[in-house]
């Protein structure tokens, strides 16, 4: 059976609140994060995921706060990003209660990030997100969520990544994000095929059929989602019996 696919919501932050858009913009409010994810812990979530979404944009800080209340809600892996760009950042949020942090921007620009948080605190604790959009000339990596294209391309990024001590490699299409119509399977696929640590996939979600896809035809070992989580389209217990029915080894 191999290991359990995992099941992540995911809150994107800002200004305090809940927000979800489409492709990257558009944000309308979800609602409070501390509640939800309390909610998502309470109904089997494997993990939940906190992305302050503008604070590299911005140029400050994750709410450390806003992590520590979350923490105290919730009984499962805790995973934050934004504007984490120092070894200190990550010790703050580990401090206020994250069991793993999400560098982006940071990492793309100053790769040896990645060796630094884990010679310092281990693979586990890393997770390098990938914002990549499949342009004219193949896939690119976008930094400050997603307005800035770079020159690093998806697939030598993401092996350089592992290849300096990531733990796994959260993958978001910028083209699929909340559009709802599936994830990006083939790009996932060609990620876990090449690579041997976990990957997660994100952009895409809108009915329990992409879910299973993902799993099946993607590869992924994770599969992240917000709003279909957040407007209670799809009940994670009632996902997760689906996902079981259709085969695919889930924890219950």
């Amino acid at each position: 059976m191999g290991l359990a696919k995992r099941i992540i919501p995911c809150l994107d932050v800002k200004d305090g609140e809940t927000v979800k858009g489409t492709n990257f913009v558009n944000l309308r409010s979800a609602g409070d994060p501390v509640e939800l994810g309390k909610a998502y812990s309470e109904q089997g979530a494997d993990e939940l995921c906190f992305l302050d979404i503008t604070a590299s944009f911005e140029g400050r800080k994750t709410f450390t706060d806003m992590v520590t209340r979350v923490a105290k809600e919730i009984n499962i892996p805790f995973t934050v990003g934004g504007g984490i760009n120092e070894l200190a950042d990550v010790e703050r949020l580990l401090y206020a209660g994250a069991d793993k942090v999400s560098v982006n921007s940071a990492a793309i620009r100053r790769p040896e990030l990645i060796n630094e948080i884990t010679s310092r605190f281990g693979s586990q604790v890393c997770v390098v997100a990938i914002d990549a959009r499949f342009d004219p000339d193949g896939w690119h990596c976008y930094l400050k969520g997603g307005r800035e294209r770079t020159e690093r391309g998806l697939f030598e990024w993401a092996h350089e990544a592992q290849e300096r001590g990531a733990g796994e490699i959260l993958f978001t299409s910028m083209d699929h994000d909340g559009v709802k119509n599936g994830y990006a399977n083939e790009a996932l696929r060609e990620l876990a095929d090449n690579l041997s640590i976990p990957i997660i996939a994100s952009g895409g979600a809108g009915k329990r059929e992409h879910f299973r896809d993902t799993f099946i035809d993607g590869h992924a070992d994770a599969a992240l989602a917000a709003s279909v989580f957040h407007f209670g389209e799809i009940p994670i217990p009632e996902l997760k019996r689906y996902l079981k029915d259709e085969g695919i080894n889930v924890r219950l």
